[in-house]
């Protein structure tokens, strides 16, 4: 298809004549078929919906074909719609927008949906197993024809996935404004998503994928990294010398034995689904690839013996892995999960004693049975890490609902006298919390929009100046967070961690975030780089989400449970600068689980640019530290403190601290 036929395509929107039917492609990773959860009225409804974004001529052809989609995969996809063209992040120049601003909005929507980096590209999934673009193809279609027309005067507004429309608003106003799953709390369980998802109304967007600011498996590469090499820290010795096991290959964990790899350790990842791992192996993010655990131990056991670095992928069940290492008295250091346990009734865990195959059929054809059966593997799985655990293995929850979903399988992992309720720590109450999310470090990352290699090389250097002049002025207590970043961003690029787009994600708190996004503003400007820098971070960061298992796991003021924080920084963004901002229900934990919200900003070079950069960049950040600061966390105090130092138009309300004792006595003598 020629750039001229490619551009007409995404300026056309829903063709006026039906495209041809599109053949089922076997050889992409398919989402799995959903259960049947629609009353027959709610089938009618569905199909009522579905056919709304077609002229009532073309309804008696794309009724049945549509009925046999929900009837077959339990969701309207549209494949006939899906486009000719190869689904990529395309250079910004070529795309049909009036300003760059909507054109780098359609970059980063091919690129979640680049074969490459999405886990099922032809069903907009972007990552774990149901974190979705958008629902059908007909709204992708329409979303790039109304960024194709977009002015500066206009905003776009998207309901889960469905463009309402364009707006008339201004040119200092977001270009989009993106809502997810925004339910009804009393609404908010997972059949409900299910049953909504089905009907066309609802979606999952995860966290980057609803948002357009996913960059592949990269954007979690750095936060493994970090915590598996503080995890390690932990246990003292030379990290090569740790073995750490985890599972999950597809989405957004492939990036473990990647983090593995940069963090020194041993690592083994189970995955059951083939494709994903053919997929990571492939991509060079997976070492070794081994189907039989009597290969797989003796050669994991050899690397940590020599001090190797290594990532062992093995093609199995988790729950095999685990009982194997517990039954022959093998020693793990480290341990974690990272199947999408947010979603463990739908593809994002598959039990033990069932092929992937028959997995696959039993969660739509029995649900039932199919729970009962993953809540069997989860007791049998935590019955395994406990054995290890208490023969000295450090073990963390990865933030994937694992601890949550294990307790409500009545799987031996709850304590009440511990932070959090359960037997293991979040890694965000041990690591990521206290160290980064405190200080506001967190995960800033930007996409070159040329798409040029040479632009990113340039990016990631002016970054590692910036952090370097940091280190020689800073406080002891962020001295180690800058160092341990500075060390990243020297080593990204050999490390080969681009799937998709030219972008790079870098932990940074909200000094360093406005220092290295002025430096790219003033490189666009003369120059150094050729086209405009997309600014954005994960939803996982200091302020954007209120996940009380996660991102917020280490607040202990009772306010975990609440989301104003992820509000109010959607809202504070939406006015500071922010090219598009989104608001998520569900996020890596579950549906009901989270509140997200996350942003993308575009840096021409311009001068009105860096008063964005300045007044939203610095405001991202310092919402959540401030919020911290109140739930009595000593570093947010401490970083908030110096801020209003630094910024003397900022004045956070801090807290007075009570003395414990007195609390007690003065409690215990009412109740006497």
């Amino acid at each position: 298809m020629t750039l001229e036929d490619f551009r007409k395509d995404l300026m056309t929107g829903i063709p006026q004549e039906l495209p041809a039917p599109k053949a089922y492609d076997t050889a992409v990773n398919h989402a799995p078929r959903r259960k049947d959860i629609l009353t027959p009225e709610q089938k009618e409804l569905a199909l009522r919906n579905a056919l709304r974004y077609f002229e009532p001529r073309h309804h008696a052809v794309l009724a049945p074909e549509f009925a046999e989609e929900l009837h077959r995969y339990g969701r309207i996809y549209m494949y006939r719609f899906r486009p000719d063209y190869e689904m990529y992040a395309h250079p910004i120049g070529d795309y049909p927008a009036k300003n760059c601003k909507a054109a780098a909005i359609m970059m980063m929507i091919q690129n979640n949906l680049d074969p490459a980096v999405a886990q099922h590209p032809h069903e907009l999934i972007t990552y774990g197993g149901n974190g979705a673009v958008f629902q059908n193809w007909a709204q992708y279609r329409l979303v790039m024809k109304y960024l194709s027309e977009m002015t500066d005067e206009q905003t776009l507004v998207m309901y889960s996935g469905h463009p309402l429309g364009l707006f008339p608003s201004h040119s200092n106003a977001p270009r989009v404004v993106v809502t997810n799953g925004m339910v009804i709390p009393n609404y908010s369980k997972p059949d409900d998503w299910e049953r909504m998802n089905a009907m066309g109304v609802s979606q999952y967007g995860q966290m980057t994928a609803g948002s357009y600011m996913y960059i592949g498996p990269q954007g979690i590469v750095h936060g493994t990294t970090i915590t598996v090499l503080n995890a390690a820290r932990k246990l003292g010795g030379v990290p090569a010398s740790k073995l750490f096991v985890t599972a999950g290959l597809g989405g957004m964990s492939g990036a473990q034995p990647k983090a593995g790899n940069i963090a020194g350790v041993v690592s083994i990842t189970a995955e059951i689904n083939p494709k994903a791992v053919e997929k990571r192996k492939a991509q060079g993010w997976v070492d070794e690839v081994h189907a039989s655990l009597d290969e797989l131990i003796p050669r994991a056991l050899k690397a940590v013996e020599n001090k190797e670095v290594v990532s062992l992928a093995y093609q199995g069940n988790i729950v095999d892995l685990w009982e194997r290492l517990a039954a022959d008295g093998i020693h793990v250091d480290l341990g974690s999960d990272q199947t999408s346990l947010h979603n463990p009734w739908a593809g994002g865990y598959y039990p033990a004693g069932l092929s992937y195959e028959e997995s696959q059929k039993m969660m739509a054809d029995a649900p039932q049975l199919f729970k009962e059966k993953v809540q069997e593997s989860l007791r049998r799985q935590v019955a395994a890490i406990n054995t290890l655990a208490d023969r000295g293995m450090y073990f963390f929850d990865y933030g994937n609902a694992f601890l949550l979903e294990s307790s409500r399988a009545g799987a031996d992992v709850v304590d009440d006298t511990k932070p959090g309720g359960f037997r293991y720590p979040s890694y965000v109450q041990d690591i990521m919390g206290p160290m980064f999310f405190d200080y506001g470090f967190g995960p800033f990352r930007w996409v070159c929009s040329s798409g040029k290699p040479e632009d990113l090389a340039v990016t990631d250097r002016l970054a590692g100046e910036v952090l370097e002049a940091m280190t020689k002025t800073c406080t002891d207590d962020i001295r180690g967070q800058l160092e341990d970043n500075l060390h990243w961003i020297r080593k990204a690029e050999e490390n080969h961690l681009v799937v998709g787009s030219q972008a790079r994600i870098l932990y940074a708190d909200a000094e360093g975030r406005m220092r290295i996004a002025r430096a790219f503003n003033d490189a666009i400007a003369k120059g150094e780089l050729t086209a405009p820098v997309v600014l954005g971070r994960d939803h996982h960061d200091v302020s954007g989400t209120d996940s009380p298992y996660r991102e917020t796991s280490n607040i202990y003021d009772g306010s975990n449970l609440c989301a104003d924080m992820a509000i109010q920084n959607v809202i504070g963004d939406s006015f500071r600068g922010a090219t598009w901002v989104s608001i998520h229900n569900g996020g890596g934990v579950g549906w009901g689980e989270v509140i997200n919200g996350g942003f993308g900003m575009v840096i021409d070079g311009s001068e009105q640019a860096r008063e964005c950069i300045d007044r939203m960049l610095f405001w991202d950040v310092n919402n959540g530290i401030a919020r911290r600061s109140w739930a009595r966390n000593n570093g947010a105090m401490d970083a908030i403190k110096r801020e209003m130092q630094r910024t003397p138009d900022l004045k956070v309300t801090l807290p007075n601290l009570a003395d414990d004792e007195l609390i007690r006595e003065s409690l215990k003598r009412i109740i006497q």
